[in-house]
């Protein structure tokens, strides 16, 4: 059953939640590409501005893998760069990848000690991160429409790297299960009235 939920709410509810990375709460927004997720983690942390007095951090997966090919296996970039520091009380950084001169750009991106730290991303929420996780959520579409919108925001010339791309997410996510272990899942192509800005539709 859909439900229509206030970010506001869910934001009170991260904060209320144990911060299980040092002295941070880690959210993460998993789910396929083109599903929303992006747009969830923005509004996510617009909602946690207010309470929290200044933006929380936002990492985007994206951003620190090498190509294509570096779908799931960026992992150990994003352990040692920004979860292990923060792990320990200490402020993290990483190297974001330039998908236009296909390499990471020299100049670090600083990840600060916050009370929220929102990761955004295919593999997010995965296995190994999970026991660190103050919130854990699925975003998903259908198929078609993901295609659609990945179509038209990167262009039809990327069409044979998203249809590999898609596969082995398909294959990530049976495998971790992570839908199943998710907090919360959300649509990120709900047919329901709201307004978007300050609501999101639950379906778990």
């Amino acid at each position: 059953m859909a439900v229509v939920e206030a970010y506001a709410e869910l934001a009170r509810r991260v904060l209320a939640g144990p911060a299980r990375l040092g002295r941070t709460r880690l959210v993460a927004v998993d789910g396929p590409s083109g599903a929303g997720k992006s747009r969830f983690a923005a509004q996510l942390a617009d909602a946690l501005t207010g309470p929290l007095g200044g933006r929380p951090p936002v990492v985007h997966t994206d951003d620190l893998l090498d190509g294509w090919d570096d779908q799931v296996t960026f992992w150990p970039r994003l352990d040692e760069g920004v979860l292990g520091p923060l792990r320990n009380g200490e402020p993290g950084a990483y190297r974001r990848y330039s998908w236009v001169r296909r390499c990471f750009l020299p100049r670090p991106v600083p990840v600060p000690v916050a009370p929220v730290l929102v990761v955004e991303g295919v593999s997010a929420a995965r296995a190994v991160v999970r026991p660190e996780l103050t919130l854990a959520v699925f975003v998903t579409a259908p198929a078609s429409l993901r295609l659609a919108r990945a179509v038209a925001r990167d262009g039809p010339e990327i069409l044979p790297e998203l249809r590999r791309w898609h596969d082995g997410e398909r294959a990530h996510f049976a495998v971790d299960e992570t839908a199943v272990h998710a907090d919360l899942v959300v649509d990120g192509a709900p047919t329901l009235p709201y307004d978007a800005d300050r609501y999101y539709v639950r379906l778990r």
